[in-house]
């Protein structure tokens, strides 16, 4: 696959699995406690520093932006999947959700308390991701938060790596240099979770989960 072609690629393949992708996940919250324990420290640092305005980005069936909501943020979800967005408005009518793209999000510069981006960045080409983390940068005000997840490589000598991903193409990441572009992009980590692997996961890397500030 071309990398030019790589949206419109990734796209139409969660086109085609957003029911059974909804099916899989809509609970998987429940199950992950560290990762609820990560978005309940992103929900206070956001409510803390501001009116509580946050993105999801890449929100999928949007249950997590749910779960944002359920954290008293004023949450709304952005995918560029229109079948995963047609049901996340079906399961939550009552929150906005938009089709769009993280390389161009139609939100005004420094219009957002906090940004959260789970396992949305892994299908970037690793030449598009100081682009797609400067959007970040930019629709957030001064002082807001990212939380960002993603599958974590296997060392330096290997910062990116293409892993087997069952929906699209896909790529982990090395910490210190996902952090390094992070901080390019004027956004400093202020915290790092690192989940190791489980015998019974359906994932076999690292889960990474940054938390980063916008100066």
């Amino acid at each position: 696959m071309v990398e030019h072609d790589a949206p419109g690629a990734t796209r139409a393949a969660y086109d085609a699995v957003a029911a059974t992708y909804e099916e899989l996940f809509r609970d998987s919250l429940r199950d992950s406690p560290l990762d609820r324990a990560m978005l309940g420290v992103f929900a206070e640092a956001v409510r803390a520093d501001g009116a509580g305005r946050v993105a999801d980005l890449g929100c999928g069936p949007g249950h997590v932006t749910a779960h944002l909501d359920g954290l008293g943020l004023s949450a709304f979800g952005v995918d560029a999947s229109p079948a995963m967005i047609e049901l996340a408005r079906r399961a939550h009518p009552h929150l906005r959700f938009d089709v769009g793209s993280m390389a161009a999000l139609d939100i005004a510069d420094g219009a957002l308390d906090g940004v959260l981006s789970r396992w949305s960045v892994i299908h970037l080409p690793p030449g598009e991701l100081p682009s797609v983390l400067a959007e970040f940068h930019r629709v957030l005000a001064p002082g807001g938060h990212l939380l960002i997840a993603f599958s974590g490589s296997e060392g330096p000598a290997h910062p990116t790596q293409v892993f087997d991903h069952t929906v699209a193409p896909a790529y982990r990441w090395w910490p210190d240099h996902l952090a390094a572009t992070l901080r390019e992009s004027g956004l400093a980590e202020t915290a790092r979770m690192v989940r190791e692997p489980q015998p019974a996961d359906r994932r076999q890397f690292q889960e990474i989960h940054l938390l980063a500030r916008k100066a």
